[in-house]
């Protein structure tokens, strides 16, 4: 990824290990948030929230744990926040997410928190966050 310091580009890498990687994984409601992202891009955290059924604090302090791991970003719109995978995310680690998400989406839970998350009334982009 090219960014630019005082107008000059710099490229941004991350340097992502396996460890860090599948422990954020291992965490079932984190896996449940990684993959809700992989599939939808971008999610504020009220979204997650309702797809996901728990608390504002605690999805809040696993996306933190995630964001500190290095594989999701946020941005903050007004009161509140967005999350996606990390850009700077290397290709073998995108490529377990993808991997992942197509070999267990439509199962169990999986399909649970797609379907919550598209029968949520007021998506943020619709009302209720943006």
């Amino acid at each position: 990824m090219v960014d630019r310091i005082y107008d000059w580009p710099y490229i941004l890498t991350m340097s992502i290990d396996a460890d860090t990687l599948f422990n954020a994984l291992a965490h079932p409601l984190r896996l449940r948030a990684l993959l809700l992202l992989q599939q939808e891009g971008e999610l504020c955290v009220c979204e997650l929230t309702h797809a996901l059924g728990v608390s504002q604090p605690m999805i809040s302090r696993h996306l933190a744990q995630l964001r500190q791991a290095g594989v999701v970003s946020d941005r903050r719109r007004g009161l509140w926040v967005y999350y996606r995978l990390h850009d700077a995310l290397p290709e073998w680690a995108q490529q377990v997410l993808t991997a992942t998400s197509e070999g267990i989406a439509g199962q169990g839970i999986y399909a649970a928190d797609r379907a919550a998350l598209a029968a949520m009334p007021d998506r943020p982009e619709i009302a209720c966050c943006g």
